[in-house]
Protein backbone atom coordinates (compact mmCIF):
# COMPACT_ATOMS: atom_id res chain seq x y z
CA UNK A 1 0.00 0.00 0.00
CA UNK A 2 1.40 3.41 -1.03
CA UNK A 3 0.29 6.28 1.18
CA UNK A 4 0.14 10.06 1.00
CA UNK A 5 1.06 10.35 4.68
CA UNK A 6 1.87 8.04 7.57
CA UNK A 7 1.73 9.35 11.15
CA UNK A 8 3.55 7.04 13.55
CA UNK A 9 3.36 6.59 17.34
CA UNK A 10 0.29 8.75 17.95
CA UNK A 11 -1.73 9.06 21.14
CA UNK A 12 -5.42 9.44 20.30
CA UNK A 13 -8.01 11.48 22.25
CA UNK A 14 -9.66 8.27 23.49
CA UNK A 15 -6.42 7.25 25.22
CA UNK A 16 -5.07 4.71 22.74
CA UNK A 17 -1.28 4.96 22.41
CA UNK A 18 1.27 3.77 19.87
CA UNK A 19 -1.15 4.19 16.98
CA UNK A 20 -0.18 4.71 13.34
CA UNK A 21 -2.51 6.64 11.02
CA UNK A 22 -2.31 5.92 7.29
CA UNK A 23 -3.77 8.36 4.77
CA UNK A 24 -4.23 7.51 1.08
CA UNK A 25 -6.04 9.50 -1.60
CA UNK A 26 -6.99 12.14 0.95
CA UNK A 27 -8.75 9.75 3.35
CA UNK A 28 -7.74 7.74 6.38
CA UNK A 29 -7.01 4.20 5.27
CA UNK A 30 -6.10 2.65 8.62
CA UNK A 31 -5.59 3.43 12.32
CA UNK A 32 -3.65 0.74 14.14
CA UNK A 33 -0.22 -0.01 15.59
CA UNK A 34 2.69 -0.97 13.35
CA UNK A 35 1.47 -0.13 9.85
CA UNK A 36 4.04 -1.31 7.29
CA UNK A 37 3.77 0.80 4.16
CA UNK A 38 5.61 3.30 1.99
CA UNK A 39 4.43 6.92 2.26
CA UNK A 40 5.16 10.19 0.56
CA UNK A 41 5.80 11.64 4.00
CA UNK A 42 6.19 10.10 7.43
CA UNK A 43 5.62 12.02 10.68
CA UNK A 44 6.78 10.62 14.00
CA UNK A 45 4.26 11.94 16.52
CA UNK A 46 6.55 10.81 19.32
CA UNK A 47 3.66 9.82 21.55
CA UNK A 48 2.06 13.24 21.26
CA UNK A 49 -1.69 13.71 20.93
CA UNK A 50 -3.13 13.45 17.44
CA UNK A 51 -6.69 14.74 17.12
CA UNK A 52 -9.19 15.56 14.42
CA UNK A 53 -9.11 19.25 13.47
CA UNK A 54 -10.61 21.91 15.69
CA UNK A 55 -14.09 23.10 14.74
CA UNK A 56 -15.67 26.49 15.53
CA UNK A 57 -19.46 26.29 15.25
CA UNK A 58 -20.11 29.98 16.01
CA UNK A 59 -18.22 32.92 14.50
CA UNK A 60 -18.74 36.31 12.79
CA UNK A 61 -16.25 36.46 9.95
CA UNK A 62 -17.80 39.50 8.26
CA UNK A 63 -16.73 41.60 11.26
CA UNK A 64 -13.47 39.91 12.19
CA UNK A 65 -10.27 41.98 12.52
CA UNK A 66 -12.24 45.25 12.21
CA UNK A 67 -11.39 46.43 15.73
CA UNK A 68 -11.45 50.23 15.99
CA UNK A 69 -13.52 50.76 12.82
CA UNK A 70 -15.07 53.29 12.94
CA UNK A 71 -14.47 53.54 16.72
CA UNK A 72 -14.00 51.41 19.83
CA UNK A 73 -16.75 49.87 21.96
CA UNK A 74 -16.33 52.01 25.07
CA UNK A 75 -19.01 50.41 27.26
CA UNK A 76 -18.07 46.85 26.31
CA UNK A 77 -21.76 45.94 26.00
CA UNK A 78 -23.50 43.79 23.42
CA UNK A 79 -25.84 46.62 22.46
CA UNK A 80 -23.03 49.12 21.82
CA UNK A 81 -21.32 46.47 19.73
CA UNK A 82 -24.47 46.07 17.62
CA UNK A 83 -24.76 49.86 17.27
CA UNK A 84 -21.08 50.11 16.29
CA UNK A 85 -21.50 47.37 13.70
CA UNK A 86 -24.44 49.35 12.32
CA UNK A 87 -22.10 52.32 11.85
CA UNK A 88 -19.48 50.17 10.15
CA UNK A 89 -21.78 48.32 7.73
CA UNK A 90 -22.26 51.21 5.27
CA UNK A 91 -18.48 51.66 5.14
CA UNK A 92 -17.71 48.03 4.26
CA UNK A 93 -16.21 47.17 0.90
CA UNK A 94 -16.12 43.76 -0.73
CA UNK A 95 -12.32 43.85 -0.89
CA UNK A 96 -11.90 44.76 2.79
CA UNK A 97 -14.26 42.03 4.03
CA UNK A 98 -12.52 39.43 1.86
CA UNK A 99 -9.03 40.55 2.92
CA UNK A 100 -9.80 40.42 6.64
CA UNK A 101 -11.62 37.10 6.34
CA UNK A 102 -8.74 35.50 4.44
CA UNK A 103 -6.26 36.73 7.05
CA UNK A 104 -8.41 35.13 9.73
CA UNK A 105 -8.64 31.87 7.80
CA UNK A 106 -4.85 31.77 7.51
CA UNK A 107 -4.60 32.23 11.27
CA UNK A 108 -7.23 29.54 11.84
CA UNK A 109 -5.38 26.98 9.72
CA UNK A 110 -2.14 27.66 11.61
CA UNK A 111 -4.06 26.82 14.80
CA UNK A 112 -5.46 23.58 13.41
CA UNK A 113 -8.95 25.06 13.02
CA UNK A 114 -10.22 23.61 9.75
CA UNK A 115 -14.01 24.11 9.95
CA UNK A 116 -15.90 27.28 10.87
CA UNK A 117 -19.59 28.14 10.95
CA UNK A 118 -19.87 31.90 10.48
CA UNK A 119 -22.94 34.08 10.76
CA UNK A 120 -23.15 36.75 8.07
CA UNK A 121 -25.35 39.82 8.46
CA UNK A 122 -28.04 40.01 5.76
CA UNK A 123 -29.55 43.32 6.91
CA UNK A 124 -27.36 45.34 4.52
CA UNK A 125 -29.49 45.53 1.36
CA UNK A 126 -26.34 45.25 -0.77
CA UNK A 127 -25.69 41.76 0.68
CA UNK A 128 -22.07 42.78 0.34
CA UNK A 129 -20.83 40.64 3.24
CA UNK A 130 -22.78 37.65 1.94
CA UNK A 131 -21.17 37.88 -1.48
CA UNK A 132 -17.74 38.47 0.08
CA UNK A 133 -17.94 35.43 2.34
CA UNK A 134 -19.33 33.22 -0.43
CA UNK A 135 -16.20 34.21 -2.36
CA UNK A 136 -14.02 33.43 0.67
CA UNK A 137 -15.76 30.08 1.14
CA UNK A 138 -14.82 29.05 -2.38
CA UNK A 139 -11.27 30.39 -2.02
CA UNK A 140 -10.49 28.55 1.22
CA UNK A 141 -12.27 25.29 0.36
CA UNK A 142 -9.02 23.39 -0.29
CA UNK A 143 -7.92 23.91 3.32
CA UNK A 144 -10.92 25.01 5.43
CA UNK A 145 -14.63 24.18 5.50
CA UNK A 146 -16.68 27.38 5.82
CA UNK A 147 -20.40 27.15 6.60
CA UNK A 148 -22.45 30.37 6.31
CA UNK A 149 -25.50 31.33 8.39
CA UNK A 150 -27.95 33.96 7.06
CA UNK A 151 -28.12 36.20 10.12
CA UNK A 152 -30.68 39.06 10.39
CA UNK A 153 -28.60 41.08 12.90
CA UNK A 154 -31.18 43.90 13.10
CA UNK A 155 -34.13 41.53 13.59
CA UNK A 156 -36.08 39.45 11.08
CA UNK A 157 -39.22 41.58 11.64
CA UNK A 158 -37.61 44.67 13.16
CA UNK A 159 -35.54 45.32 10.01
CA UNK A 160 -37.96 46.12 7.15
CA UNK A 161 -35.95 44.34 4.44
CA UNK A 162 -34.57 41.43 6.47
CA UNK A 163 -37.10 38.84 5.31
CA UNK A 164 -36.47 39.54 1.63
CA UNK A 165 -32.72 39.76 2.16
CA UNK A 166 -32.61 36.45 4.03
CA UNK A 167 -34.40 34.71 1.17
CA UNK A 168 -31.97 36.29 -1.32
CA UNK A 169 -28.98 35.16 0.74
CA UNK A 170 -30.27 31.58 0.87
CA UNK A 171 -30.87 31.67 -2.88
CA UNK A 172 -27.23 32.73 -3.36
CA UNK A 173 -26.06 29.61 -1.51
CA UNK A 174 -25.88 30.46 2.20
CA UNK A 175 -26.11 27.20 4.11
CA UNK A 176 -27.99 27.79 7.38
CA UNK A 177 -30.99 29.84 8.59
CA UNK A 178 -30.21 32.22 11.47
CA UNK A 179 -32.16 34.61 13.69
CA UNK A 180 -32.08 36.84 16.76
CA UNK A 181 -35.51 36.74 18.45
CA UNK A 182 -34.51 38.66 21.60
CA UNK A 183 -33.65 41.70 19.42
CA UNK A 184 -37.16 41.96 18.00
CA UNK A 185 -39.40 44.72 19.39
CA UNK A 186 -41.50 42.41 21.54
CA UNK A 187 -41.36 38.89 22.94
CA UNK A 188 -44.31 38.04 20.69
CA UNK A 189 -42.39 39.21 17.61
CA UNK A 190 -39.42 37.15 18.73
CA UNK A 191 -41.53 34.00 18.95
CA UNK A 192 -43.14 34.79 15.59
CA UNK A 193 -39.70 35.19 14.01
CA UNK A 194 -38.72 31.73 15.23
CA UNK A 195 -41.85 30.25 13.69
CA UNK A 196 -41.16 31.94 10.35
CA UNK A 197 -37.44 31.08 10.29
CA UNK A 198 -37.92 27.43 11.22
CA UNK A 199 -40.60 27.09 8.55
CA UNK A 200 -38.18 28.49 5.97
CA UNK A 201 -35.56 25.94 7.03
CA UNK A 202 -38.09 23.10 6.88
CA UNK A 203 -39.19 24.07 3.35
CA UNK A 204 -35.63 24.39 2.09
CA UNK A 205 -34.20 21.40 3.95
CA UNK A 206 -31.64 23.55 5.80
CA UNK A 207 -30.08 23.64 9.26
CA UNK A 208 -31.02 26.32 11.81
CA UNK A 209 -28.75 28.28 14.17
CA UNK A 210 -30.42 31.00 16.27
CA UNK A 211 -28.79 33.66 18.45
CA UNK A 212 -31.12 32.82 21.30
CA UNK A 213 -31.68 34.70 24.57
CA UNK A 214 -28.29 36.45 24.48
CA UNK A 215 -29.29 38.65 27.40
CA UNK A 216 -29.23 38.84 31.19
CA UNK A 217 -33.04 38.96 31.25
CA UNK A 218 -34.30 35.79 33.00
CA UNK A 219 -37.66 36.23 31.25
CA UNK A 220 -36.14 35.97 27.78
CA UNK A 221 -37.26 32.45 27.00
CA UNK A 222 -37.09 32.05 23.25
CA UNK A 223 -35.24 28.77 23.61
CA UNK A 224 -38.55 27.27 24.75
CA UNK A 225 -40.22 28.49 21.54
CA UNK A 226 -37.28 27.23 19.47
CA UNK A 227 -37.62 23.76 21.01
CA UNK A 228 -41.36 23.81 20.29
CA UNK A 229 -40.92 24.82 16.63
CA UNK A 230 -38.21 22.19 16.21
CA UNK A 231 -40.60 19.50 17.44
CA UNK A 232 -43.58 20.82 15.48
CA UNK A 233 -41.70 20.85 12.17
CA UNK A 234 -39.66 17.67 12.67
CA UNK A 235 -36.35 19.52 12.66
CA UNK A 236 -34.90 17.42 15.49
CA UNK A 237 -31.13 17.25 15.24
CA UNK A 238 -30.94 20.12 12.74
CA UNK A 239 -31.33 23.11 15.11
CA UNK A 240 -28.91 24.92 17.42
CA UNK A 241 -29.50 27.68 19.97
CA UNK A 242 -26.42 29.88 20.35
CA UNK A 243 -25.41 31.75 23.52
CA UNK A 244 -28.47 30.98 25.72
CA UNK A 245 -27.06 33.35 28.34
CA UNK A 246 -30.44 34.16 29.89
CA UNK A 247 -30.42 30.62 31.32
CA UNK A 248 -27.65 31.82 33.67
CA UNK A 249 -30.27 34.09 35.30
CA UNK A 250 -33.39 31.90 35.13
CA UNK A 251 -34.86 30.35 38.27
CA UNK A 252 -34.06 26.71 38.84
CA UNK A 253 -37.67 25.50 38.71
CA UNK A 254 -38.20 26.85 35.20
CA UNK A 255 -34.87 25.41 34.02
CA UNK A 256 -35.86 22.00 35.41
CA UNK A 257 -38.77 22.11 32.96
CA UNK A 258 -36.80 23.68 30.11
CA UNK A 259 -33.84 21.31 29.84
CA UNK A 260 -35.94 18.18 29.17
CA UNK A 261 -37.79 20.10 26.42
CA UNK A 262 -34.51 21.03 24.73
CA UNK A 263 -33.26 17.45 25.00
CA UNK A 264 -36.53 16.02 23.67
CA UNK A 265 -36.39 18.33 20.66
CA UNK A 266 -32.77 17.46 19.89
CA UNK A 267 -31.77 21.15 19.91
CA UNK A 268 -28.02 21.69 20.29
CA UNK A 269 -26.49 24.42 22.44
CA UNK A 270 -23.57 26.63 21.43
CA UNK A 271 -22.10 28.63 24.32
CA UNK A 272 -19.33 31.09 23.50
CA UNK A 273 -17.33 31.28 26.73
CA UNK A 274 -14.93 34.11 25.89
CA UNK A 275 -17.70 36.44 24.72
CA UNK A 276 -20.51 35.38 27.05
CA UNK A 277 -18.54 36.19 30.18
CA UNK A 278 -17.34 39.58 28.93
CA UNK A 279 -20.53 40.97 27.38
CA UNK A 280 -22.98 39.80 30.03
CA UNK A 281 -23.47 41.29 33.47
CA UNK A 282 -22.46 44.78 32.34
CA UNK A 283 -25.44 46.33 34.14
CA UNK A 284 -24.68 44.51 37.41
CA UNK A 285 -22.75 45.86 40.36
CA UNK A 286 -22.05 42.93 42.71
CA UNK A 287 -22.72 40.04 42.68
CA UNK A 288 -21.88 40.29 38.97
CA UNK A 289 -23.24 37.69 36.56
CA UNK A 290 -21.05 36.23 33.86
CA UNK A 291 -23.77 34.88 31.57
CA UNK A 292 -22.39 31.46 30.66
CA UNK A 293 -25.26 29.07 30.08
CA UNK A 294 -25.72 25.92 32.18
CA UNK A 295 -23.30 23.57 30.47
CA UNK A 296 -22.94 20.81 33.13
CA UNK A 297 -26.71 20.65 33.59
CA UNK A 298 -27.24 20.40 29.82
CA UNK A 299 -24.69 17.62 29.60
CA UNK A 300 -26.62 15.67 32.24
CA UNK A 301 -29.64 15.69 29.91
CA UNK A 302 -27.62 14.54 26.90
CA UNK A 303 -27.93 17.85 25.04
CA UNK A 304 -25.34 18.28 22.29
CA UNK A 305 -23.00 21.17 23.16
CA UNK A 306 -20.24 22.79 21.14
CA UNK A 307 -18.16 25.78 22.19
CA UNK A 308 -17.70 28.71 19.79
CA UNK A 309 -15.11 31.48 19.42
CA UNK A 310 -17.78 34.02 18.30
CA UNK A 311 -15.55 37.06 17.77
CA UNK A 312 -11.96 38.08 17.15
CA UNK A 313 -10.91 41.76 17.27
CA UNK A 314 -14.26 43.24 16.26
CA UNK A 315 -16.94 45.58 17.73
CA UNK A 316 -17.80 43.04 20.44
CA UNK A 317 -14.44 41.57 21.48
CA UNK A 318 -10.98 43.10 21.22
CA UNK A 319 -9.05 39.86 21.77
CA UNK A 320 -9.25 36.36 20.26
CA UNK A 321 -6.95 34.47 17.93
CA UNK A 322 -8.66 31.48 16.28
CA UNK A 323 -7.41 29.28 19.13
CA UNK A 324 -10.13 26.81 20.10
CA UNK A 325 -8.00 25.52 22.96
CA UNK A 326 -8.28 29.00 24.45
CA UNK A 327 -12.06 28.71 24.12
CA UNK A 328 -12.03 25.27 25.78
CA UNK A 329 -9.77 26.58 28.54
CA UNK A 330 -12.16 29.43 29.37
CA UNK A 331 -15.23 27.20 29.09
CA UNK A 332 -13.69 24.71 31.50
CA UNK A 333 -13.00 27.42 34.08
CA UNK A 334 -16.22 29.38 33.96
CA UNK A 335 -18.37 26.22 33.99
CA UNK A 336 -16.26 24.82 36.84
CA UNK A 337 -15.73 21.60 34.90
CA UNK A 338 -12.57 20.47 36.67
CA UNK A 339 -13.21 16.73 37.01
CA UNK A 340 -10.91 14.75 34.72
CA UNK A 341 -13.79 13.43 32.62
CA UNK A 342 -15.30 16.93 32.32
CA UNK A 343 -11.98 18.44 31.22
CA UNK A 344 -11.63 15.78 28.52
CA UNK A 345 -15.19 16.61 27.42
CA UNK A 346 -14.16 20.27 26.98
CA UNK A 347 -11.73 19.08 24.30
CA UNK A 348 -14.65 17.32 22.59
CA UNK A 349 -16.57 20.62 22.78
CA UNK A 350 -14.13 22.17 20.28
CA UNK A 351 -13.69 19.10 18.06
CA UNK A 352 -16.19 16.25 17.64
CA UNK A 353 -19.25 17.94 19.19
CA UNK A 354 -19.31 21.01 16.92
CA UNK A 355 -18.55 18.76 13.96
CA UNK A 356 -21.79 16.90 14.69
CA UNK A 357 -23.71 20.17 15.15
CA UNK A 358 -22.48 21.36 11.75
CA UNK A 359 -23.23 17.95 10.16
CA UNK A 360 -19.67 17.80 8.81
CA UNK A 361 -19.19 14.93 6.39
CA UNK A 362 -16.20 12.63 6.82
CA UNK A 363 -14.95 14.14 10.08
CA UNK A 364 -12.98 12.01 12.53
CA UNK A 365 -10.01 9.70 13.01
CA UNK A 366 -11.49 6.47 11.68
CA UNK A 367 -10.90 4.66 8.37
CA UNK A 368 -12.92 6.34 5.63
CA UNK A 369 -12.82 9.78 7.23
CA UNK A 370 -11.09 12.69 5.53
CA UNK A 371 -7.35 12.74 6.08
CA UNK A 372 -7.51 15.79 8.33
CA UNK A 373 -5.74 15.93 11.70
CA UNK A 374 -3.64 17.95 14.11
CA UNK A 375 -0.52 16.80 15.96
CA UNK A 376 -0.39 18.62 19.30
CA UNK A 377 2.54 19.08 21.65
CA UNK A 378 0.71 17.39 24.51
CA UNK A 379 0.17 13.88 25.81
CA UNK A 380 -3.62 13.99 26.21
CA UNK A 381 -6.62 16.33 25.74
CA UNK A 382 -6.36 17.77 29.26
CA UNK A 383 -2.71 18.64 28.75
CA UNK A 384 -3.56 20.19 25.38
CA UNK A 385 -6.05 22.53 27.05
CA UNK A 386 -3.78 23.33 30.00
CA UNK A 387 -0.83 24.31 27.80
CA UNK A 388 -2.82 25.57 24.80
CA UNK A 389 -0.49 23.14 23.08
CA UNK A 390 1.53 23.95 19.98
CA UNK A 391 0.12 22.61 16.74
CA UNK A 392 3.18 20.73 15.54
CA UNK A 393 1.55 19.62 12.28
CA UNK A 394 -1.78 20.48 10.67
CA UNK A 395 -2.89 18.04 7.97
CA UNK A 396 -5.62 18.51 5.38
CA UNK A 397 -6.60 15.65 3.08
CA UNK A 398 -3.29 13.92 3.78
CA UNK A 399 -1.12 16.97 3.10
CA UNK A 400 0.76 18.96 5.76
CA UNK A 401 -0.45 22.55 5.41
CA UNK A 402 1.01 24.09 8.57
CA UNK A 403 3.92 23.32 10.90
CA UNK A 404 5.05 24.89 14.18
CA UNK A 405 8.34 24.04 15.91
CA UNK A 406 8.04 22.35 19.27
CA UNK A 407 8.07 24.73 22.20
CA UNK A 408 11.29 23.92 24.04
CA UNK A 409 12.84 26.15 26.68
CA UNK A 410 16.66 26.15 26.78
CA UNK A 411 17.90 26.46 30.36
CA UNK A 412 21.29 27.29 31.85
CA UNK A 413 20.74 26.17 35.43
CA UNK A 414 23.17 24.01 37.41
CA UNK A 415 21.94 20.46 37.77
CA UNK A 416 18.85 20.99 35.61
CA UNK A 417 18.05 19.73 32.08
CA UNK A 418 19.41 21.81 29.21
CA UNK A 419 15.99 21.84 27.51
CA UNK A 420 12.46 21.58 28.85
CA UNK A 421 9.41 20.36 26.94
CA UNK A 422 6.29 21.61 28.80
CA UNK A 423 4.42 18.42 27.93
CA UNK A 424 7.09 16.35 29.66
CA UNK A 425 5.86 17.72 32.98
CA UNK A 426 2.35 16.39 32.52
CA UNK A 427 0.90 13.79 34.88
CA UNK A 428 0.03 10.43 33.41
CA UNK A 429 -3.20 10.42 31.41
CA UNK A 430 -6.23 9.27 33.35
Amino acid sequence: MSLDLLVRNATLPDGRTGQDIAIADGRIAAVQPGIAAEAGRVIDAGGHLVAPPFVDCHFHMDATLSLGLPRMNVSGTLLEGIALWGELKPLLTFEAVVERALRYCDLAVAQGLLAVRTHVDICDDRLLAVEALLHVKKTVAPYLDLQLVAFPQDGYFRSPTAAANLARALDLGVDVVGGIPHFERTMADGAASLKALCEIAERRGLLVDIHCDETDDPLSRHIEALAYETQRLGLNGRVAGSHLTSMHSMDNYYVSKLLPLIAEAGVAAIPNPLINITLQGRHDTYPKRRGMTRVPEMRAFGIEIGFGQDCTMDPWYSLGGADMLDVAHMGLHVAQMTAREAMRWCFDAVTVNPARIMHLDGYGLAPGCHGDLVVLQAKDPIEAIRLRANRLFVVRRGRVIAETPARIASLALPGRPAAVDPAAYAPKAG
